[in-house]
């Protein structure tokens, strides 16, 4: 059944299910990360795992630096080993089956994190098997989303993984302090152990929804998508285009094996894509937005707010609603303009939460620090509509058919190490420099903006097969590419009225000025 038209195209409930329910991995990632910042101040996880000055006193129980480092980080970890493997399993068990798994493994490392009663180090390592699974689903999951979501709506589709990571934030908040009263370790085992019925949800999920994968039922697939019946289908012109073009990619790299060593290859732009994709993925960590979300009830505590708990709700709440205007704006806009614009905007907001951190103490000074929540607010919100979704879309649009999986695994490992990196260091930094953290991450957007514009071409409205078409052409340059079309279209916004203009009819042969193929060795 077709929910509504896009650009005159037909888009069904099997997309848009389909993103939502993979997104869920998404959800997870988000859920884990967020709920961690509070579990640190809970009274019963501090009298179990910190050192108490007084024993049964909680007031007098801190973690050291390295241990609430590891205990963080440690996620991250295990997020960076799921995602170099995710690829190998996502090519050898399918999509569908891969995320199955892989939420399998989230479910184990969580049950870790329950039996654990007073040894920290038993806590840490559940969460480092919990990271398996999360990381792999990332690597999986916005693969899944570009490959399976009508190219008209794939940025849309795509950037609701990153929605669910904003809303998992939120509801680990959300939860976290409606848990807080509970007695004894109710209150932190229960928010840990909610977080097994979003691995539930996508793990059975995705088998009962989703089609086979296999080339000879892929216009089935298609057609469901798009809520066109199978018999339609058949003679539909855009299932014929789409069709045409997934077989011709898959003739040709049937014929050929890729290993991690092909990620590596300059020829066709694989090297320099590759390297594109792992540097965007560490650009989004280096903004500066885990600072918040893993060290933000212990931040707000610091400027002296009197319930950080509330404020990270608040905070969270800003950061899930922004992302809506995310998905507008990703599919609007493109990916470029928005990535540099959002860079930009970023760095400016990061300079005036430091610049306030350090004209005095924020304690002392109410205003001031007033100004640093009102920052970080501001800041998430530029970060929520662009490098948040922008990067994850990309992720699963850049990369050839050959390598996209190992490309992907790639990008996501680099996304994990920084967020490994900022997780463990940032108490050690913090004590040292204090507020002036936020004048590194102010440069580092600005830097983002700088390879989005010198190395990033703009994929937004095309197939993934002229997306790498796009890539391959010596006469395109990443700032020039927005006027770029498929050969055979003067711009593409022909390309969209042409296949609008050929809706109608939902049959006929593919037209003229389009070509046949797209068997482009990468």
């Amino acid at each position: 059944m077709t929910l509504f038209y896009v650009q005159g195209l037909p888009i069904g409930w099997v997309a848009i299910m389909l993103a939502l329910l993979a997104s869920m991995g998404g959800f997870i990632f988000g859920y884990d990360t967020g709920q961690i910042s509070d579990i640190l101040l809970m009274d019963d996880f501090l009298l179990r795992f910190a050192t108490c000055s007084t024993p049964g006193d909680a007031s007098t129980c801190n973690f050291s630096t390295v241990r609430e480092g590891l205990i963080v980080s440690l996620l991250s970890i295990g997020t960076l080993a799921g995602a170099l493997i995710g690829a190998s399993i996502a090519d050898f068990l399918g999509r569908r089956h891969a995320m199955t798994t892989e939420c399998a493994v989230f479910i184990i490392g969580v049950i870790i994190q329950l039996a654990a009663t007073h040894t920290w180090q038993q806590y840490a390592i559940g969460r480092l098997i919990s990271g398996l699974g999360v990381g792999a689903l990332s690597a999986a999951v916005p693969m899944y989303q570009a490959e399976t979501a009508p190219h008209q709506i794939r940025g849309t589709l795509t950037a609701t993984y990153q929605l669910f990571i904003t809303f998992g934030i939120l509801m680990a908040y959300c939860i976290s302090i409606g848990t807080r009263g509970i007695s004894g370790s109710g209150s932190w085992r229960t928010s840990i152990a909610i977080g097994i019925i979003w691995a539930l949800i996508l793990g059975i999920g995705i088998l009962w929804l989703a089609a086979h994968d296999r080339l000879d039922e892929a216009r089935g697939s298609l057609g469901r998508s798009r809520g066109i019946t199978p018999t339609e289908a058949a003679n539909h012109y855009i299932i014929k285009r789409d069709i045409d073009e997934m077989r011709s990619d898959f003739q040709f790299y049937k014929m050929e094996k890729s290993g991690w060593v092909d990620c590596f290859k300059p020829k066709n732009k694989t090297l320099y894509r590759t390297l594109l994709g792992m540097s965007l993925q560490s650009l989004q960590q280096l903004t500066g937005a885990n600072y918040f979300f893993y060290y933000g009830a212990t931040l707000f505590r610091s400027v002296g707010l009197s319930d950080s708990f509330v404020t990270q709700i608040i905070f969270g709440a800003v950061n899930f609603i922004c992302t809506f205007g995310g998905l507008y704006v990703m599919e609007r806009f493109g990916r470029r303009r928005p990535l540099i614009c959002g860079g930009i905007w970023q760095s400016v907001w990061l300079l005036v939460f430091a610049s306030a951190g350090t004209a005095g103490d924020p304690v002392a000074h109410p205003n001031m620090g007033k100004l640093m929540i009102v920052s970080a607010c501001m800041f998430i919100w530029g970060y929520a509509t662009t490098w948040a979704p922008g990067v994850w879309i990309l992720i699963g649009e850049t990369f050839p058919t050959r390598t996209r999986a190992k490309q992907g695994s790639l990008s996501t490992a680099s996304n994990w190490t920084w967020n490994f990196l900022i997780a463990f260091f940032t108490p050690f930094i913090s004590r040292r420099i204090g507020y002036s953290y936020g004048y590194v991450f102010a440069a580092c957007n600005l830097l983002g903006a700088a390879i989005v514009y010198l190395f990033l071409y703009e994929s937004s409205d095309l197939s993934l097969e002229d997306v790498n078409t796009m890539y391959l052409d010596p006469d395109c340059k990443p700032w020039t590419s927005r006027k770029w079309a498929p050969p055979g279209f003067s711009s593409r916004r022909h390309l969209v009225e042409q296949t609008k203009a050929a809706q109608p009819a939902a049959s006929g042969a593919l037209p003229e000025k389009r070509r046949s193929s797209t068997s482009v060795e990468v």
